[in-house]
């Protein structure tokens, strides 16, 4: 793949290792996949800022998982922000890319002027990690903690992976000359190599509630680099991440050339949703006539939505359920639209 332009503009993952650090590290660009995200919903601007770093921090974790494998990111609330989840699919085949969707649910009805991450409340960010039909999910949970969804997520590899990991995001709308606004966003990741060190059993946690921090999990010669590594983060700028300008090599150059960064194959990714028909139906099967009859329209039929393309569904409530009367006729039932909105 050549490296270039092509990522400094498209919608790519980029692993790379700093060899001197013993530390690894992706950047994220994402321009069109988020534009995409964005315009299947009219989105509060704090509620799209939210949506926008989730999606950056599912396409960072989410470069790491196989071939056909599914990771999904979920926060949850009990503030005006009630649910923000982000599914990243792993790539059907070798240079195919992956497919990224998010969706949020809120209070439309609260006040959203305020910081986005406040509106969250107290809550709890999850992790799971679907690897396929005869494989048990993985999951983990880790309370809200921190001022941003990146902090949640460092928190998460601490205290559940026992991988220091540390985030730097950013995004929002920019435009190019003789191109229309769009949204842009990006970041890196930067991660110590998993080791079997005693240090991480017997770690103090220094983090808010008790949760471990990744410098409670490093000593010597490692909480150096992992510091080292660290300060020279600490000085990306917000257009240095998002782009689309300066590209993703030329940025670990800028930051970590004392540290021997080496890149390997970019990730291509893009916005896709595994929705059908198909699958509503399953989801409905549980149901009896009975309950599928609460569900019918007053012009007899039943009909579904996606919460994160938009696509419109409708269907004949006789073929819904496990009482279901009549065998699908697919030219006629289960058709989807998406109402205009991809």
């Amino acid at each position: 793949m050549t490296i270039g332009s092509k990522i400094a503009w498209d919608d790519t993952v980029l692993p790379f290792q700093l060899d001197r650090s013993d530390i690894r590290g992706r950047v994220a660009r994402l321009d069109g996949v988020l534009d995409q995200v964005l315009a299947q919903h009219d989105y509060p601007p704090a509620i799209e800022e939210l949506v926008s770093e989730m999606a950056v921090l599912t396409a960072l974790i989410g470069q790491t998982i196989k071939l056909r494998w599914k990771l999904s990111l979920q926060v949850r609330g009990d503030g005006p922000a009630r649910l923000i989840a982000t599914d990243y699919y792993g790539p059907t085949d070798e240079g195919e890319p992956a497919r990224v969707r998010a969706y949020a649910s809120y209070d439309k009805e609260a006040d959203l002027s305020g910081a986005p991450f406040d509106l969250i409340g107290r809550g709890y960010f999850a992790i799971l990690i679907d690897q396929g039909k005869g494989m048990q999910p993985y999951q983990g949970i880790t309370p809200i903690a921190g001022g941003s969804l990146a902090a949640c997520a460092e928190t998460y590899f601490a205290q559940s992976e026992q991988l220091p990991t540390r985030f730097a995001i950013s995004h929002g709308r920019s435009q190019s000359p003789g191109e229309p606004e769009r949204w842009r966003a990006g970041g890196v990741m930067l991660q110590t190599m998993p080791k079997a060190s005693p240090l991480m059993a017997q770690a103090e946690a220094t983090g808010d509630e008790g949760l471990l921090q990744p410098e409670d999990m490093l000593e010597g010669d490692e909480g150096e680099n992992w510091a080292r590594a660290n300060i020279l983060l600490d000085t990306v700028d917000d257009l240095e991440l998002i782009g689309p300008y300066v590209q993703p090599t030329d940025l670990l150059v800028r930051l970590f050339h004392e540290e021997a960064p080496r890149v390997y194959d970019a990730q291509p990714v893009k916005f896709g949703c595994t929705c059908s028909a198909d699958r509503v139906r399953q989801s409905l099967s549980i149901y009896s006539a009975k309950d599928i009859r609460t569900m019918t329209t007053d012009e007899g039929i039943v009909t579904a939505d996606c919460q994160f393309c938009g696509a419109h569904y409708e269907f004949d409530p006789k073929t819904l359920g496990f009482e279901a009367e009549k065998p699908v006729d697919d030219g006629a039932d289960g058709d989807a639209s998406d109402d205009g909105q991809s």
